[in-house]
């Protein structure tokens, strides 16, 4: 059987006032899904006031299950911090295996406004109790 040869993740960051946006490139998988959410969770922590979380899907190549997980833990910090999370520009195979996950749905999501007009309040959602 052949394996196809990994692709290191890199990250590029734009930030954009209350909108950061990342670029992933290479592979989302078990040796560098943390990588990004070191990133994302230094980012969420250094700023407060931001409101839009962009991660550019376009340039991934390998997502395994524990890049998925990430995605996951990413989408809690991101509702935690009153962030809403966009995946954009998701290749084929991304969006293919959110759908088989059942995933889909849950990270594209937009987040319910919470008081004062910010995203990601649990008040309202299914399960959150409020």
């Amino acid at each position: 059987m052949t394996s196809s040869p990994l692709t290191p993740l890199r990250l590029t960051t734009a930030d954009d006032g209350h909108v950061l946006r990342m670029e992933l490139h290479g592979d989302l998988d078990h040796d560098s899904a943390d990588l990004l959410l070191d990133q994302v969770t230094a980012r969420l922590a250094e700023r407060p006031g931001l409101e839009h979380l962009h991660l550019h899907c376009a340039g991934l190549d390998t997502v395994d299950s524990t890049g998925l997980s990430v995605l996951l833990m990413i989408r809690r910090r991101t509702d935690t911090a009153s962030v809403q999370l966009h995946l954009d520009d998701r290749p084929a195979r991304l969006e293919r295996l959110l759908r088989v996950t059942g995933t889909l749905d849950h990270l594209t999501a937009v987040s319910p406004v919470g008081d004062g007009g910010r995203v990601g309040s649990a008040a309202g959602r299914p399960g959150s109790g409020g």
